[in-house]
C-alpha cells in the first residue's frame, strides 16, 4: 500500500453458524469454496504486514441484550475468547491501540462503549478461523439486532474515524467484517432470501461504490433481512471507495454468503476534472475572462479592441494572445476554468 498506515485492506464475509455446525441441509461445497476462499484472502490481508486485524461483526442478542446495548463496542482486554459448536476461540487483543482508539474516538464525538471481557460469539470466530488469521487482533462490537440499532451513516462514519485514528497513532491495520447477506433467522421468512437486492447491492459494491451502502435506511435493512450490513457499513468507512480484488457471492436457501475483499495498493485517482480549480498564476486571465462573460460594458469594450483591451492586463504574452484570440485549447493548456471560459465565447456570440 502507498499508505504505511491505516486501514490498508479489508475483508467483508459471511459468519453462517452452518459453517461450523455443517447440517445436512448445507451444501457441503458451497461451504468449502467459502472457506477456501477465506483462506487465500487470508494469505492476501497477512501479505499486507498489518500491525493488528479488526474484526467488526455483531453479537447475536446474547449478551447485549438486556442489561445494556451500546451501539459500538470495542474489545480492550487482553484475550477475546469465545466458544460455538464445540469449537473455542481465543485471540489476543492489542489493548493498548484498543484504549487508544476508544480516547481518540471520544475526542470524534463517538462515545463507543468498551469491555475487556466480553465473549466472541460465531459472527467473531468463524470469519477469523477461516482467514487463518494471526497476530493480535482488535474486536469491534456493532449493535445489529437489538432496536433502536445505529444508522448506516452513524456505522460508516465511525469506520471513517476509526481510519484517522489509526493514522494519528501511526497504526497500519487491515480490517475484516462479517455479516449478511440476506436472512431472517427466526422468522418465517427464514427460507426466502432477498436475492434480487442482494445482487444489486453486490453489483454496486463490486465496482467500487462502497457508498451506496448509506442509501439504506432501517427499513429497507429490515425488509431485505440485512441488518448485519450496519457492519459492512463500518468497514466501508475505513476502506473508502475502492474497488474490491476479489468478489464471491453464494445463494443458500436460507441465507445468500458474499464475501468482497480488497489488498491490492490503493493509488490516487489523477484524472484531471472537467473543471479545474482556478490557479493562482491565472487569476488576472480568469478575471478578464470572467468580465467578459458578466459585464456588458467590459464585453463591448473587448469586441471592438481586444488589442487595446488586453494591453492594459499585466499577465504573460502567452496569456494575452490566447485571450485576443479567444483560443480555447490555449486557455485548456494554461488551465483555464472550462466554464468561465465557455460563459465568455457564448456571451460574445450573442453580441455577434
Amino acid at each position: 500500500m502507498s499508505d504505511k498506515n491505516g486501514v490498508v485492506g479489508g475483508v467483508c464475509m459471511a459468519h453462517a453458524p452452518q459453517f461450523f455446525t455443517l447440517p445436512e441441509s448445507e451444501d457441503k461445497d458451497t461451504i468449502e469454496r467459502v472457506r477456501r476462499l477465506a483462506a487465500e484472502n487470508g494469505d492476501k490481508l497477512k501479505a499486507l504486514n498489518p500491525d493488528v486485524t479488526l474484526i467488526v461483526a455483531n453479537d447475536h442478542a446474547n449478551q447485549f441484550l438486556l442489561h445494556c446495548v451500546p451501539s459500538f463496542a470495542i474489545h480492550r482486554g487482553k484475550q477475546a475468547r469465545g466458544e460455538f459448536a464445540g469449537r473455542d476461540f481465543r485471540f489476543d487483543v492489542e489493548s493498548e491501540i484498543a484504549t487508544d482508539l476508544v480516547r481518540y474516538l471520544q475526542d470524534e464525538k463517538f462515545d463507543p462503549a468498551f469491555t475487556s471481557t466480553a465473549d466472541l460469539d460465531y459472527a467473531f470466530g468463524i470469519p477469523l478461523t477461516f482467514l487463518e488469521m494471526t497476530g493480535p487482533v482488535i474486536p469491534i462490537y456493532i449493535n445489529a439486532y437489538v432496536p433502536p440499532q445505529p444508522r448506516m451513516e452513524r456505522c460508516y462514519h465511525l469506520g471513517q474515524a476509526i481510519d484517522r485514528a489509526l493514522h494519528a497513532m501511526d497504526v497500519r491495520a487491515v480490517v475484516v467484517s462479517s455479516g449478511g447477506l440476506s436472512h431472517f433467522p427466526g422468522t418465517d421468512r427464514y427460507d426466502s432470501p432477498a436475492t434480487e437486492f442482494d445482487l444489486t447491492l453486490m453489483r454496486e459494491l463490486s465496482a467500487g461504490n462502497l457508498r451506496w451502502l448509506l442509501s439504506l435506511d432501517d427499513k429497507r435493512l429490515d425488509d431485505t433481512g440485512n441488518i448485519e450490513l450496519r457492519c459492512w457499513s463500518v468497514a466501508a468507512g475505513m476502506l473508502g471507495e475502492r474497488v474490491p480484488d476479489a468478489v464471491s457471492f453464494d445463494p443458500s436457501w436460507h441465507h445468500n454468503y458474499a464475501t468482497l475483499a480488497w489488498w491490492s495498493e490503493q493509488t490516487a485517482d489523477k484524472t484531471a476534472p472537467h473543471y479545474a480549480a482556478i490557479a493562482a498564476d491565472r487569476v488576472v486571465l480568469t478575471e478578464a475572462l470572467h468580465r467578459i462573460a458578466n459585464d456588458a460594458t467590459a464585453r463591448a469594450r473587448f469586441a471592438a479592441d481586444r488589442g487595446a483591451f488586453v494591453a492594459e492586463l499585466d499577465m504573460p504574452s502567452a496569456e494575452k494572445r490566447a485571450l485576443i484570440e479567444m483560443d480555447e485549447k490555449a486557455f485548456a493548456a494554461l488551465g483555464i476554468h472550462s466554464f468561465v471560459t465557455f460563459m465568455a465565447q457564448l456571451q460574445l456570440d450573442l453580441k455577434a
